[in-house]
């Protein structure tokens, strides 16, 4: 418990999964600590804990995508919330595609945006990866119910925070 949670627990913010390639290398997660951060320039800052190997590889990697969900994806939620990257080739289990700069999208997520890692900042026990946009996508025409952390309680995480 941290003197943050009284806060903390009012939230409801959406989750993402966030993809990673460098080299031969591919990696996922599931990601809560996100927001977009700047309008002019557009900014989008992500949070990885440094636990993940989805860190690991995007601390080597010069774009990182980042896919929102429906909230009837709790199966890929599951897959790259709950597995981890150090014993589970996720993306043998879902179909996915390059996108710009070599950049992994998932097929199925409703929209996505690949951004260039422009800076990387010390967060504690996560680090914030912060993508300028230069690419993205929805592939639904009208607002889609997005998948939130409520949704994703009953997901054991791949890797502890700490």
């Amino acid at each position: 418990m941290t003197v943050l949670d009284p806060f903390t627990d009012l939230l409801d913010y959406p989750m993402y999964v966030v993809t990673a390639q460098a080299g031969e290398e591919a990696a996922g997660c599931l990601v809560g600590f996100a927001s977009q951060c700047s309008i002019q320039p557009a900014r989008f800052m992500v949070w990885l804990s440094r636990a993940n190997r989805t860190y690991r590889v995007a601390e080597r990697a010069d774009r990182l995508a980042v896919h929102l969900l429906r909230t009837d994806q709790h199966r890929l939620a599951r897959l790259f919330g709950g597995e981890t990257g150090d014993r589970t080739d996720k993306f043998t289990r879902v179909p996915w595609h390059r996108g710009p700069g070599g950049s992994l999208i998932l097929d199925e997520a409703p929209a996505w945006f690949v951004g260039r890692v422009e800076n990387r900042v010390d967060g504690g026990d996560h680090v914030g990866f912060l993508l300028a946009p230069e690419a993205a996508e929805s592939l639904t025409g009208s607002r889609t119910p997005l998948l939130t952390l409520h949704h994703t309680h009953d997901i054991a995480p791949g890797h502890p925070a700490d």
